[in-house]
């Protein structure tokens, strides 16, 4: 589109810079290419699993911290299958079976957070309460028996030797004594269970929190069950119903006429904790917090049920707990991952909360005592509360009770009897659960201004989680050349481009004409870069015919492609951590999925073309061969960026994807509309698209008729040549 050409010479000189590698390192071949050497790429090395360090940096101020807290809940949201909330039914509470004690009652509670998805638990209530109650939600961790706990005699005196608890009852049943000491407070305390332990809710305990091999028989796109690829793509997992179910249960106490609104609190311990900061940074109902055991730099939980794809990428426990201010939230500490928490984290912490305005508003205390939540640890947690809730309690301290039995506790009985937990039923409540996790999404169709904008916000906004990248800034992308040679009317530039801030190194060609239109066409291919540039240096006819226009093209190998690859050899399967468990959420809810990777490769292509010291006029992108969905996402979540799109998507839906190993899986694709959403976030760029009709791709369609630009629906051979020809004819 430029008014001038430039020569060859100037562009090598200044287009693509005169730094060459040192002679030792250079590899440089006769016929001017180069060795293939693996790229020095630190996502080729070992992955992050929850083991990992999981430092939090405090933001320099308010305003960034802000910009930082809305992108951490929403990646928590999506990670959870809560973005946007799901479609809420009204809550139709069985409250039943009272059990009088002195100086409280507790009744039995069941209740649906969606169809055949059952919340059930304990409300504990002062006898003859009046008014609104403070109240306080308690969730439990992976204690033998859940809500029904008891230690046993042995135990019960190994606790009381060692200090860990003062009373014999109330440390045999330190799970009962919490709500019974809370209540005797003057709280209106609900003791809910975690899916598949006591009542159990819906799933047994050996699915949720046990659950180790794939099940086929699960995995398809008609029937699938939790920890599938089916239910992956849907963002549907154990950690995001039970956080679910957390929210539904605020939903159930906030409607009932005894609920102080203006106070409400949660704490658990271990996975109860992981309950707890989830339920505080996503819900801002709640008025303080108190995770016990589990909020530290190390382990970040090590359950299926504490754990999503996407949740913990580039962040951690310690901020999650940081998203609950400026309302209060206190920490305890074992001798378990949490031991270092006054002096990893909680410095970090109050420096963040001094920020706030609120210095006092958080506090950790380690106790040398193993995993647990025992009595000094409960004294913290009523001491926070009695302040934080204003309780106005002078003197506290645990003394014994009766305990409850668990034919006191059970909600079923013959009247309302256990729910089967079955394949089938599985399937059927998650189908129900997608259903109106999606309900929303679904009704986002792009046919107005206000709707597009919607459709922007939440599909776009899901997609940012999804790539977890943006646009690297200029000069981020470093450009290192390693070899130069003169093949005809162009020249070939074998390179690397580096992005140090990741420690990312990509196999890069760039071929110049002699005379520079100031055009620039990307051309990935989803084999590698040498089926754009043969290895014999020979241009596929569509890049010659680019070249003999003036274009100066460019080609990279995505993560795992051509020369990422050893031994030449197609990855057949996604990479996994160490873990004999085969669920994905403990590889990507650390590392992002290989789809993400491979547009962060895109991003970085376009920085270094975007930023670049001659500036192109127009920058063109083009995706043949399994390349489509890294040029998409890039392309969308950057737009005005490109003058056109050309993708050849083959017809690809994740939709279609069955095991948890493959390549291609991106946990939430299929949830926020599969490709062709995608392909409508990049309205209006101008689009050349093969693989995809008006009728396969509606919602593409819809976009384009709303926001205007250039759509067009090409056949699906010779998608190579037909793209070079849109480009030339329309620069």
């Amino acid at each position: 589109m430029g008014s001038h050409e430039l020569t060859r010479r100037t562009v090598l000189a200044g287009f693509l810079g005169s730094a060459l590698l040192p002679a030792a390192s250079r590899h440089i071949l006769a016929a001017g290419g180069f060795a293939p050497d693996v790229p020095n790429d630190v996502r080729l090395g070992p992955l992050k699993d929850l083991n990992g360090y999981f430092p939090f940096e405090p933001s320099e101020d308010i305003a960034s911290w802000e910009e930082r807290r809305q992108y951490v809940i929403r990646q928590m949201q999506v990670a959870s299958g809560l973005w946007p909330m799901p479609e809420k039914q009204p809550i139709h509470a069985t409250v039943h079976g009272r059990v009088e004690r002195d100086g409280y009652t507790v009744d039995r509670v069941f209740f649906e957070s969606s169809p055949g998805l059952l919340v059930t638990g304990s409300l504990y209530r002062p006898t003859n309460a009046t008014g609104k109650l403070p109240t306080v939600l308690c969730p439990y961790g992976h204690w033998s028996n859940g809500r029904f706990h008891d230690h046993g005699p042995d135990e019960i005196k190994r606790q009381l030797d060692s200090g860990a608890e003062k009373f014999p009852v109330s440390g045999r049943h330190p799970l009962q004594a919490r709500c019974v000491q809370l209540t005797r407070m003057g709280c209106m305390v609900f003791h809910y269970d975690m899916q598949g332990a006591a009542d159990g809710g819906s799933f047994t305990h050996e699915l949720i929190h046990r659950f180790a091999k794939q099940r086929p028989q699960l995995s398809t796109p008609d029937r699938w069950g939790l920890f599938s690829a089916q239910s992956e793509l849907r963002c549907i997992n154990a950690l995001g119903i039970q956080t679910w179910n957390s929210i539904r249960a605020v939903d159930w106490l906030t409607s009932r006429e005894d609920c102080d609104t203006d106070r409400i609190a949660v704490t658990g311990a271990s996975g109860g904790g992981t309950q707890t900061f989830m339920l505080a940074a996503l819900d801002q109902r709640i008025a303080a917090a108190f995770p016990a055991v589990m909020v530290s730099t190390a382990m970040q939980g090590g359950c299926t049920c504490e754990n999503a794809s996407y949740l913990r990428i580039n962040t951690g426990n310690i901020e999650f707990a940081a998203l609950t201010g400026p309302r209060p939230i206190f920490m305890s500490g074992a001798n378990d991952w949490t031991r270092e928490i006054e002096s990893k984290g909680l410095p970090e912490l109050k420096e963040h909360f001094e920020m706030l305005g609120v210095p006092d508003h958080v506090n950790a205390r380690h106790f040398d005592f193993p995993h647990n939540y025992n009595l000094p640890s409960r004294m913290m947690m009523y001491h926070f509360l009695n302040e934080h809730l204003s309780l106005g309690v002078s003197e506290i301290e645990e003394r014994d009770f009766e305990p409850l039995s668990i034919d006191e506790m059970t909600v079923f009985n013959e009247e309302h009897p256990v729910p089967e937990k079955t394949e089938d039923s599985e399937v059927a409540i998650l189908r129900a659960l997608y259903e109106i996790s999606s309900r929303p999404i679904r009704q986002l169709a792009p046919t107005d201004s206000k709707s597009l904008a919607d459709f922007r916000h939440v599909i776009g906004g899901a997609l940012e989680v999804m790539i977890g990248r943006q646009l690297p800034a200029g000069g981020e992308v470093e450009y290192v050349k390693l070899s130069d040679v003169e093949q005809g009317n162009h020249r070939v530039i074998a390179s690397r481009l580096k992005l140090a801030a990741f420690g990312e190194e990509l196999p890069a060609t760039f071929l110049l004409p002699e005379a520079w239109n100031q055009q620039v066409v990307l051309w990935i291919d989803g084999r590698g870069k040498s089926h754009v540039v043969p290895d014999s240096g020979e241009p596929s006819s569509a890049v010659a015919a680019l070249l003999a226009e003036g274009f100066a093209v460019g080609s990279i190998d995505l993560l795992y492609t051509g020369e990422f690859l050893a031994d030449g050899q197609p990855l057949e399967q996604a990479r996994v951590v160490e873990n004999p468990r085969e669920f994905a959420g403990y590889t990507l809810g650390y590392n992002h999925p290989l789809p993400a990777q491979r547009t962060h490769d895109v991003l970085s292509l376009l920085s270094f073309a975007r930023y670049h010291e001659l500036s192109p006029s127009a920058i063109h992108l083009v995706a043949t061969h399994g390349a489509a969905f890294p040029c998409i996402a890039a392309a969308a979540l950057n737009p005005g960026l490109l003058t056109s799109l050309s993708v050849d998507t083959q017809g690809f839906r994740f939709e279609s994807i069955t095991d948890i190993h493959d390549v291609n899986l991106l946990p939430g694709a299929v949830k926020y509309g599969d490709l062709p959403a995608y392909l409508a976030l990049c309205a209006p760029t101008t689009l050349n698209v093969a693989g995809e009709s008006e009728q396969s791709a509606e919602v593409l369609s819809q976009a384009y008729r709303t926001e205007g630009g250039t759509l067009s629906f090409l056949s699906d051979g010779e998608a190579d040549q037909a793209f070079a020809r849109r480009i030339i004819d329309h620069a």
